[in-house]
């Protein structure tokens, strides 16, 4: 299983990024794919989840302003996030939830700072 995330860099408060998590090694459409991140000194956090379906799933803290996606073409899982704000940063990574075992990509860091 390899999973590789990109898309992480430095944007204002209120700006726009988006993620994505290339997936390789399983068959990417049947298992549930997702997001966690951890920002200095805090416990790791979910953000988003997504079934093979497309059931979505949130955290509390993300909720209306990011969008987790999925395109079983690509094997892709994708994290659209808007109105970011200082509390957004930190590494973001990519899970792959197959059979039980969670696997774990590089992470990407996102940094919103003015």
């Amino acid at each position: 299983v390899q999973l590789q995330a990109s898309g992480g860099g430095l944007v204002q408060p209120g700006g726009s990024l988006r993620l994505s998590c290339a997936a390789s090694g399983f068959i990417f459409s049947l298992y549930h794919m997702g997001w966690y991140r951890q920002a200095p000194g805090k416990q790791r956090e979910a953000v988003a989840g997504i079934t093979g379906y497309g059931n979505t799933n949130y955290g509390d803290s993300v909720k209306g302003r990011f969008t987790i996606s999925r395109d079983n073409a690509k094997n892709t899982v994708n994290l659209e996030m808007n109105s970011l704000n200082p509390e957004d940063t930190a590494v973001y990574f990519c899970y792959a939830h197959i059979t039980g075992i969670d696997y774990w990509g590089k992470g990407t860091q996102v940094t919103v700072s003015s």
